[in-house]
């Protein structure tokens, strides 16, 4: 969250005052501030003994950042996206639509289509969980990495198109089940997309961490 300049400057006078953090805060709140402005602000300034407020140290944006995160999120979609790919590919041999033309060619697409994705799969999925891996280390031994500006934008933005996908798949389901035209086909793939898009948003959730820095 981004700081405000003025409740920023009345915070650290507060502080260099003396004023006690849960009186400053509740003074906030009956102000009006909301309680994630005042908690990433307070948080802002390090709570040790010393005659001028501290301030914690903030995170800089750096090269090897972005590209940490642009890889772990890009290697992220890439795994869902081709696991998908090949759970409907299953669904598809499992449960063949009987209105489609049993063509020579369906064989050959199916082969080739799912060795695409499991090659995808094979690469990405260890780059991902070897990203996130290293990744959560280094944001336990430094808590305040937890505010790299592209670690957030990149969560929300996949936190965002998971939710959308969670949506339709919903909205779909029902408007399907109202024309009772459900089949098993259709309800494997609504289910694998539900569950895959839910994956991702409880992986966002957890990693979005805390707002303001731990102490």
């Amino acid at each position: 969250m981004a700081l405000n300049d003025d409740l920023q400057i009345f915070v650290r006078d507060a502080l260099g005052r003396g004023t006690p953090r849960p009186v400053l805060a509740d003074v906030l709140g009956r102000a009006g501030w909301q309680k994630a402005q005042i908690d990433a602000t307070l948080g802002s300034f390090a709570d040790v003994e010393f005659p001028v407020p501290v301030p914690r140290p903030r995170p800089l944006l750096s090269a090897r950042d972005a590209f940490v995160y642009l890889v772990l999120f890009s290697t992220l979609y890439s795994a869902v996206t081709h696991t998908g790919t090949i759970a409907f590919l299953l669904i598809d041999r499992l449960f063949p639509d009987p209105a489609a033309p049993a063509l020579g060619w369906r064989a050959e697409y199916f082969a080739t289509a799912m060795r695409w994705a499991l090659a995808a799969v094979i690469v990405s999925l260890p780059v991902f969980l070897f990203t996130g891996t290293r990744v959560a280390r280094e944001v336990e031994a430094d808590p305040t990495k937890r505010q790299s500006s592209v670690r957030r934008w990149l969560t929300y933005i996949t936190l965002f198109f998971g939710a959308t996908v969670l949506i339709c798949d919903v909205m779909a389901l029902i408007y399907y089940a109202l024309g009772g035209e459900l089949t098993i086909r259709f309800i494997a793939k609504v289910v694998t997309v539900g569950g895959l898009a839910g994956c991702v948003v409880g992986y966002c959730q957890d990693l979005r961490g805390d707002e303001a820095p731990r102490a």
